[in-house]
């Protein structure tokens, strides 16, 4: 179906990229599940595809869909977040360029870049959410600002408009994770970025039942490049994924606004609780990056007393987070430790920036927000929402 620029988010999520099959008239894109197609002709495919590493039209509707979603020119899909943010280094850096790169980051993306660094690529780390720590960090020239807003786990903004003139005036183009936030609650291209970044596992997949990432690009030059990627590396998604994501948009706008309810008002009932120390989240008025948050957003994190020995209990919990159940993780034991428990290069950074292993991510999605159990004590909330977790219910409404 065609789409028009003046179409709400709604209707890009059910019809951008998308049109019915020709030759039956499904109305729902098919999966392709082929890695050839045929050929009229030596070097002359029927409609354009060749090979499924290449292009696949299940992928290719996606594509157009999630670019339509965040307002770029064309998007990339690959077999992971961390297949597209390296798509993207693989893109655009050669050996002895340097990023500069936010120092709240994703555990997975900081591991991606410390590998990096073998080759010749320079990595600093900055407070992105000081515009002046930016413009430091690019004194000695950078192809890349890496930026990751609101950050995991500490709910960190990113001022992404001032940031991408900040880049801009030194040369360097603006990358931005948007995988929390999703083109819903922001769209980073609209405010000046060059490239967004999602693990479309998370809340663009919202099901818990598919992995995949994407990069969406604000020129054809740097949609090209990343095609030339998906080519002649591959880390492509294959048309199941494909399939399981575009099913997926087509409620990112109802479920991201019963996550943003959900989680504010939860929010503001651990902010009122006496055992809570703190909590993290830019929708409280209290929050330091209030004014800069448009939106509520849609993770909360608490630090409660007494907690910390149910650490160990906790790296036994669902490690993965963003989909629909109501789920508590411990952000420095699982997305931000190293694989290898015993080896953890990344804790002295992440303690700095303050990410310590007390910090629990409380999650409450489209389930009902009013039923969190009001008479858990501070050491018993982590345990209480883990017990939601173990048991892998979903919180039934009233």
């Amino acid at each position: 179906m065609q789409t028009l620029p003046e179409d709400g988010f709604g209707t890009l999520a059910i019809h951008a990229g998308q049109e019915p099959e020709p030759v039956s008239g499904a109305i729902m894109t098919p999966i392709y599940q082929t890695s050839t197609y045929v050929q009229d002709g030596v070097a002359r495919p029927r409609t354009g595809h060749e090979y499924a590493r290449v292009t696949n039209p299940t992928r290719t509707a996606l594509e157009a869909n999630l670019a339509a979603l965040e307002g770029g020119v064309a998007s990339r899909a690959f077999g992971s977040g961390l297949a597209a943010m390296e798509a993207i280094l693989k893109a655009t850096l050669s050996s002895g360029d340097r990023v500069v790169c936010g120092d709240n980051l994703y555990g997975g993306s900081e591991r991606l870049f410390r590998f990096w660094e073998r080759y010749g690529v320079e990595f600093e780390f900055v407070d992105s959410a000081d515009p002046e720590a930016v413009r430091t960090g690019l004194q000695a020239g950078a192809r890349l600002v890496f930026i990751e807003t609101p950050t995991n786990p500490l709910m960190r903004l990113t001022d992404i408009e001032t940031c991408a003139t900040i880049a801009h005036e030194a040369g360097a183009l603006l990358v931005v994770d948007n995988t929390f936030a999703t083109p819903w609650l922001q769209r980073p291209i609209d405010l000046g970025a060059d490239l967004v970044v999602h693990s479309s596992t998370k809340y663009l997949g919202g099901h818990s039942d598919v992995i995949g990432g994407v990069v969406v690009v604000n020129s054809e030059p740097l949609a090209e490049a990343l095609g030339w990627q998906q080519m002649a590396t591959g880390a492509v998604p294959g048309p199941m994924d494909c399939f399981l994501l575009l099913r997926s948009t087509k409620t990112l706008h109802v479920r991201m606004r019963a996550h943003c309810d959900n989680a504010a008002r939860i929010a503001v009932w651990l902010d009122e609780h006496p055992e809570v120390e703190r909590v993290l989240y830019p929708g409280l008025p209290a929050h330091p990056q209030h004014d800069l948050a448009a939106h509520a957003n849609v993770i909360l994190e608490a630090v409660a007393t007494g907690i910390c020995e149910l650490a160990d209990e906790l790296q036994h919990l669902q490690a993965r987070v963003r989909g629909r159940l109501s789920l508590v993780t411990a952000p420095i034991l699982i997305a931000h430790g190293a694989h290898d428990r015993t080896a953890r290069p990344a804790d002295a950074r992440k303690i700095y920036a303050g990410v310590s292993s007390s910090i629990r991510e409380l999650m409450f999605f489209e389930s009902s927000a009013h039923v969190v159990p009001v008479d858990v004590d501070g050491r018993r909330l982590a345990e209480a929402a883990g017990d939601f977790l173990l048991g892998h219910a979903q919180v039934r409404s009233g």
